[in-house]
């Protein structure tokens, strides 16, 4: 690369993914450039303060370079504009393919989160760690505790699908981090933890082969220990999961005994597949897509997912048949149409985590539940639908007879339990909001009236 360019393309460069539903901040941090080599890293804070290394910067052509995230799968093959300020171009990831422009900037752009705790706190605040060794998994998490001696009631946080955060970071939010600061407050013990491979906690054997009942296994690892903890009541310790963590989490309780109580922020109650399908309409209308285009998007998902529940193909007919559908799709860009990108995309849609959640129907697991169970959903939530989710989930736990449960909608709120104006995945980062303070009193006030503050000699 010329040297000339390269030193130009030092310094910070911000931009948007726009990639329908969601638009993502991106930032690229470019050193380097006097001898013509560039490093540097990426960030989306929108997903995380993870800093991932640039792997590659590669010259194409005058001013057009291709920028590589190696651990993601990401390049952006990028011209930069004669002002040397902006970069426009091509986003490259799996089997999608988006217009990127970036800016270069002096620092980046800070949003602002009011609800987001500042030290000092009125609790203590520990770095923990723990072993899943089924799985050779060793977590790393952050337990706080309440001011006073205990023991006290605790709960494990469980986050949402993809690997996550202790914070569960996402569109600059953390709102793990804001339940967690709120209940200890009340005087409940919380323990919020890296999911594998993310942040402090390691990979495991077979990051890439595991399902939810895999992170099953991790939560009750999680239990057991805050079970150990002298400062921790062993009989009032509940797990709170937020999204597939409210699939985690009865999933858990129906395990061990050692569970005392669930909350499901946003769980399910309805099959995976039904779920996905809805998701894919609410957010597909919601994100404005045209109505023959959502129609066409819809069908083939439907195919997919007929074809992903045929038990009997074997591998190589699946995915051959799975091509075939995907080829003779009419909404298919020209970017998702190389056979790199249809491999990728099968690639995802065959993983062991979607086959099994395509499958799976909460309800008999929740009708074997036995401990309280409050279940809240946003009436705004496009990724798990409030009123069909909120009914199954309490038929289910009628018809097991379970004598403590309840399920409340709650007004507005989206799948964050973020105040929402559509609900759309697009707002999650524009709202400054992190969780909706009436569910998180809801939370400390339910915990509380069933389990109280520290023990009296239990």
């Amino acid at each position: 690369m010329p040297a000339e360019l390269a030193a130009s393309l030092a310094g910070i460069w911000e931009g948007i993914l726009d990639v329908g539903a969601l638009q993502l901040r991106l930032v690229i941090t470019l050193e380097g450039g006097e001898d013509g080599v560039l490093g540097g890293h990426m960030v989306s804070p929108d997903q995380g303060p993870e800093e991932v290394p640039v792997t590659r910067v590669d010259y194409l052509q005058e001013r057009t370079v291709r920028i590589s995230v190696g651990a993601l799968g990401v390049s952006f093959e990028v011209a930069l504009s004669d002002e040397g300020d902006e970069f426009a171009g091509k986003f490259r990831q799996g089997a999608g393919v988006f217009d990127i422009t970036l800016e270069k900037t002096d620092k980046v752009t800070e949003v602002n989160r009011p609800q987001e705790p500042k030290p000092p706190f009125p609790y203590k605040e520990e770095e923990v760690s723990y072993v899943n060794e089924a799985a050779a998994v060793t977590f790393a998490g952050t337990l706080t505790l309440p001011e006073g001696d205990g023991p006290f009631p605790a709960a494990l946080l469980i986050t949402g699908s993809g690997r996550q955060d202790r914070d569960e970071a996402l569109f600059g939010h953390r709102p793990f981090y804001v339940i967690a600061d709120h209940l200890t407050r009340r005087g409940i013990a919380v323990l919020r933890v890296d999911d594998r491979g993310k942040g402090g906690s390691t990979r495991g054997d077979d990051l890439d082969g595991v399902t939810t009942l895999d992170f099953v296994g991790d939560a009750l690892c999680g239990v057991a220990y805050l079970k150990s903890r002298s400062e921790i009541a062993g009989d009032r310790i509940g797990l709170i999961g937020h999204s597939e963590g409210g699939v985690i989490a009865p999933l858990a309780a129906v395990r061990s005994d050692d569970v005392a109580f669930i909350i499901m922020l946003a769980g399910t109650g309805i099959r995976g597949d039904r779920l996905l399908q809805m998701q894919a309409e609410l957010i597909g209308k919601a994100s404005g897509t045209d109505g023959e285009e959502l129609e066409t998007d819809l069908d083939l998902q439907k195919r997919l997912f007929a074809v992903l529940l045929d038990g009997n193909l074997n591998d190589e007919d699946l995915r051959s048949k799975m091509e075939a559908l995907i080829r003779k799709s009419p909404t298919l860009s020209e970017g998702e149409q190389g056979e790199g990108e249809i491999e990728a995309a099968i690639d995802q849609l065959t993983s062991p985590w979607i086959r099994w959640f395509l499958r799976y129907d909460p309800a008999p697991t929740l009708e074997k539940v036995r401990c309280p169970v409050l279940a809240l959903n946003g009436t705004l939530d496009l990724q798990v639908p409030c009123r069909e989710n909120l009914e199954a989930i309490d038929a289910a736990l009628e018809r097991g007879k379970n004598g403590d449960f309840t399920t409340t909608e709650l007004i507005l709120l989206n799948h964050l339990f973020q105040h929402a104006e559509t609900g759309a995945p697009s707002e999650y980062g524009k709202i400054e909001e992190t969780f909706a303070p009436e569910a998180l009193e809801l939370m400390a006030k339910w915990i509380n009236k069933r389990f109280g503050g520290a023990s009296k000699g239990s």
